[in-house]
């Protein structure tokens, strides 16, 4: 089934470039087996995994994952502590395999936030990726896009006080520079699971001509073939960027 949609997609034409997930459901996932929220985040990491691969198999150039949120701070003690101890594992088991598949990893959020276990995990996993070229992987940590905005705006102003930018020159080119993507086309694309319609304060600068795709799947199964079939739908869209196109 992967394999046929994968074929479905070289034949219709050019995939997204950049592919941004909002990873959705790994609560209610548990809860409806009865077990704790932590074992659906432990499930979702098999989702991460089908998804980058899916990413790199259907050509995608960037893929950015929504993994934990600023909010998601205010979430028990317990449930965050699990989170960053899932996030640690991802890195052991995960480090070596993304390396000889060719894929970068960055981290982009506001990552001092982290302890200092977490933060040396995601640090080795950047560093022992770097120069991987077939994928660019985004990993969106301790991470909201009002806060992003936030520092991108402080950064010009600094510029601007120290004499090195005139406010005329700051324009929508510099702005993006200065967020935490610089260099990174804006998403193509984004799916969020679990049939949620938000987009929960995430890359609101870079998503302004995105297309959206919410699929009622539950994060942690979510698959390669939904993933695939997202990009197939994505073929389909006639993209205008608010303009009116010649017919």
């Amino acid at each position: 089934m992967a394999s046929d949609l994968l074929q479905q997609l070289r034949l219709n034409g050019p995939v997204p470039r950049h592919v941004a997930v909002i990873m959705d459901g790994n609560g209610r996932w548990a809860r409806e087996r009865g077990r704790p929220r932590e074992f659906g985040h432990r499930a979702g990491m098999r989702a991460v995994r089908e998804a980058v691969e899916a990413a790199g198999d259907a050509g995608v150039e960037v893929l950015t994952l929504f993994a934990f949120s600023q909010e998601n701070w205010h979430r028990p003690q317990g449930e965050v502590a699990a989170l960053m101890t899932l996030l640690e594992l991802y890195v052991r088991k995960e480090r070596r395999e993304l390396k000889e598949k060719g894929v970068e990893v960055h981290a982009v959020g506001q990552l001092h936030l982290l302890g200092p276990r977490t933060r040396a995990a995601i640090q080795s996993i950047v560093e022992h990726t770097r120069g991987g070229t077939k994928l660019k992987l985004n990993l969106a940590i301790s991470y909201g896009s009002r806060a992003e905005i936030v520092h991108a705006a402080r950064r010009l102003a600094e510029r601007v006080r120290e004499g090195t930018l005139m406010p005329g020159e700051i324009d929508e080119e510099l702005f993006a520079e200065h967020l935490y993507t610089p260099g990174d086309p804006d998403p193509d694309l984004l799916i969020r699971t679990s049939g949620e319609m938000r987009i929960s304060n995430f890359m609101l600068w870079q998503l302004a001509y995105t297309e959206l795709h919410v699929s009622p799947v539950l994060w942690p199964d979510f698959t390669r073939e939904h993933f695939f079939a997202a990009l197939l739908e994505y073929q389909q869209r006639e993209r205008r960027f608010g303009r009116v196109l010649a017919t």
